[in-house]
């Protein structure tokens, strides 16, 4: 969210990049620079939408395709309206979640390394899932929730291992790259305990796909996203206090503990709920609040341009996945993984010689 409710005008605030909006009985601070980047990321996103629908291994002129996608009568509703405008559906979705979810954990770690899938977050999801596909013990249609429950119980265990008086950054990545170590071999153990039609679908799966998804997994999403809303606004102004120095936040009276608490379990809720809807998309949730802070230029990495960057990656990366080696598919998490991990290098790099991560 590129604005924070204040109780009135501020002086200096035009001259720090920011707009007064006045509504009805409050004013509301804009970044100029957030509000000028979300539009542009608004019409990019938009673009890879349309290509979405567009591109494939049948290509469907865009005005059939817009048709199709709002119900009217048209040559590609099956193509558009029952195979690419749920998929892609999904990945808004997803993106937007993954992005959010970035954003909060790196403002909380105050470390450009944090992420869900760095920290152990979707490790912990994929561990519940793979267990329950395994052993059998679930229906298909649950799967999603034991995701959701295996992500809040490794973020769980990362910060009570990580807490030591207070919340160190370090620290704080460092045992959720453990955590992360030790859930993979978790669950590449229960692969080697089920049957082989098992282990295929769960090793699909791990990977990130939006292969044969859709409106029923993308409606739940929907949903859970609509009723975190109130506590995602919360958070963008909450998230104005955390980046200041632990000093400056306690003397203006901001119980960080709670604050850093609230902001971390609603990024974890956000990257378990996508994670459980598509399977683990590895670095969106690293790239996204990165390169959403860089286009902005502010110190606190802004939510709406993050769910922006988030939703446009994941949809660019699934038309390249559906067409770079037509007619064979890859998953998108293949894609994501392979802009990420360079991306995830450079920035150890930079870090280690000193450079702004």
């Amino acid at each position: 969210m590129s604005g924070a409710a204040v109780r009135g005008p501020r002086p200096a605030v035009a001259a720090a990049g920011y707009a007064v909006a006045r509504g009805r009985g409050a004013s509301f601070l804009l970044h100029r620079r957030s509000a000028v980047v979300a539009g542009l990321l608004t019409v990019l996103l938009l673009v890879a939408c349309a290509a979405s629908l567009c591109v494939g291994s049948s290509a469907v002129a865009p005005g059939q395709a817009l048709r199709a996608a709002f119900g009217m009568e048209s040559s590609a509703t099956f193509v558009v309206g029952t195979l690419r405008l749920p998929r892609m559906t999904l990945g808004l979705l997803v993106g937007a979640a993954l992005g959010v979810a970035g954003a909060l954990i790196q403002t909380v770690a105050r470390n450009p390394l944090a992420s869900p899938d760095i920290i152990g977050v979707t490790h912990g999801a994929a561990a519940m899932t793979v267990g329950a596909m395994t052993f059998g013990t679930v229906s298909t249609a649950v799967l999603p929730y034991w995701s959701v429950a295996g992500g809040l119980a490794a973020a769980a265990l990362v910060y009570v291992f990580a807490w030591r008086g207070g919340l160190h950054a370090a620290r704080f990545v460092l045992i959720g790259i453990g955590f992360a170590i030790a859930l993979r071999s978790v669950t590449q153990l229960f692969l080697t305990k089920g049957d082989q039609q098992t282990a295929q679908q769960a090793t699909v799966w791990m990977t990130g796909s939006l292969n044969g998804r859709g409106h029923a997994e993308a409606a739940p999403l929907a949903f859970a996203l609509l009723l975190l809303l109130p506590a995602v606004v919360w958070a963008a102004r909450a998230a104005r206090s955390v980046v200041l120095d632990d000093d400056t936040a306690t003397a203006l009276g901001v119980r960080l503990g709670r604050v850093r608490l609230g902001l971390a379990t609603l990024g974890v809720l956000l990257a378990a709920l996508a994670t459980g809807a598509a399977g683990p998309v590895d670095f969106v949730a690293l790239l996204a609040p990165q390169i959403a802070r860089r286009l902005t230029g502010g110190a606190q990495i802004p939510l709406l341009c993050s769910a922006l960057v988030g939703a446009f990656l994941t949809v660019v990366a699934d038309v390249l996945a559906r067409t770079l080696f037509s007619p064979a598919e890859l998953p998108v998490g293949v894609l994501t993984a392979a802009v990420g991990a360079p991306y995830l290098l450079w920035l150890i790099v930079s870090n280690r010689t000193g450079g702004r991560a």
